[in-house]
């Protein structure tokens, strides 16, 4: 992955992408990122009849919903995987790769347009830990039981396709949406309808030598910006998909252990491996487009009156019935105050707590002891309002509505706080995340 000197020094490089041939129907191939409807097994087996016997992305992931599946179930999903990526290649699944960021275009189910830059960036340059001064930092915390399960996937696979998404400190619009102005007169490289009813997506290819050149102008001056007073540059913040970011990390770190001998004599390069780098779509922070929206909580086998005390004790404040679920959602969307909606079959209630401080920093920690003090009780993050007032109807289970997540001093938070708490928020509703689309070569 050879490049330019400047975009290497900000760990970015540009990749050669894989996407399928003209005849191939997008809308089929293309596939919601795998950490989205974690509950809802119901949404991936519709998406499995969409795709029918069309190539599809959704034979090369392993949705989270399976994560937890075990035995043979898994080791074949593994397998089909694998299977999959290797016959794409070797059938004419895909064009003649094409080498260039692309520069998209989302247009969501709400009818907001997401602009995104993708890329590869170095994984050397990233780390999740919470002191990191690193060029690319973690948002929130990473659950490191989280990691393994995943680098079963990415380890030795053919192929990635990305659904991380890096957020640029970017208020002057210098990198993404500079680059859309140089390139969208152009014919697109692709353009599709995402289902179900998600929106569409298009993309354009930026391969031209001055238009690289400006991008990495742009990014220059985006570090120089997130320069500290120590000295380090703070580039990117992972906005989504972190946990994949920190196994393709560790997958790398991995590789580099068992094939040390072959780096150090030259066998393999060091500096340019497909593995030392993760495909990723870089976001403007201050992208209208892009809103931010908190992950709420549902706890399985909790008794809902019980967990709403226990919260209410930990951070104080008045809990109060609600009439209804709009009433519910209403306050706690108001932003007259800090509030959490508690929604079970055993009726709706609001707690309004007088704490000003990013809501989840406070509720996460609380329920984290709840956990702890009642082991037969588990959680799950799960994103939409829709959601929690399904979840939280089934009995033994409580769903949490959180507030709204404000993104002002974003990253000077972080960068003087490190990472949130875990699942702290969401970059847009479920149906906004990125979809699969790109590929990309990754081991041989």
């Amino acid at each position: 992955m050879k490049d330019h000197a400047a975009f290497r020094a900000l760990a970015v490089a540009v990749p050669e992408l894989l996407l399928p041939r003209q005849d191939i129907d997008l809308s089929r191939w293309a596939v919601i990122a795998c950490d989205q409807y974690t509950q809802d097994r119901g949404y991936w087996e519709s998406a499995a009849k969409r795709a029918g016997d069309s190539p599809s992305m959704l034979g090369m992931i392993l949705p989270e919903v399976y994560l937890e599946d075990g035995g043979e179930d898994r080791k074949e999903r593994l397998r089909s995987i694998r299977e999959t990526m290797r016959k794409n290649l070797d059938t004419g699944v895909f064009a003649p790769p094409v080498r260039g960021l692309v520069y998209l275009e989302r247009t969501t189910a709400y009818g907001r347009v997401r602009k995104g830059l993708v890329a590869a960036v170095d994984l050397e340059a990233y780390d999740w830990k919470p002191d990191s001064q690193a060029l690319i930092r973690a948002t929130e915390a990473t659950i490191v039981d989280r990691i393994p399960p995943r680098m079963e996937i990415r380890r030795g696979a053919p192929l990635e396709s990305p659904h991380i998404m890096l957020l640029a400190n970017d208020s002057e619009g210098l990198l993404v949406e500079a680059a859309g102005e140089r390139v969208r007169s152009q014919p697109p490289l692709y353009r599709t309808k995402l289902e179900p009813d998600a929106g569409s997506v298009t993309g354009w290819l930026i391969s031209e030598d001055e238009d690289l050149k400006a991008a990495a102008a742009a990014l220059e001056a985006l570090a120089v910006r997130g320069t500290s007073p120590r000295g380090d540059r703070f580039l990117f913040a992972v906005g989504d998909g972190n946990h994949s970011l920190a196994t393709a990390k560790a997958v790398w770190e991995e590789f580099k252990e068992e094939r040390r001998e072959d780096f150090a004599s030259g066998r393999l390069d060091p500096e340019n491996h497909s593995a030392r780098f993760a495909l990723v779509e870089i976001v403007n922070l201050y992208d209208r487009g892009l809103t931010f929206e908190p992950i709420h909580r549902v706890l399985f086998g909790a008794s809902a009156g019980d967990v709403a005390a226990f919260i209410r004790e930990r951070l104080g404040g008045d809990l109060l019935d609600a009439a209804s679920p709009e009433q519910l959602e209403e306050r706690v969307l108001s932003r007259e105050s800090t509030r959490f909606g508690f929604v079970s079959p055993e009726g709706l209630s609001v707690l309004d707590s007088p704490d000003a401080a990013l809501a989840v920093s406070r509720l996460q920690p609380a329920l984290d002891d709840y956990l702890a003090l009642h082991p037969g009780v588990t959680i799950d993050y799960i994103h939409g309002s829709e959601e929690v007032f399904r979840l939280g109807a089934k009995p033994g289970t409580l769903a949490i509505l959180l507030p709204p997540v404000e993104k002002d001093s974003f990253f000077s938070t972080i960068a003087s706080g490190g990472p949130l708490p875990r699942k702290s928020f969401s970059m847009g509703e479920a149906s906004e995340k990125r979809y699969y689309l790109e590929c990309r070569k990754l081991f041989g």
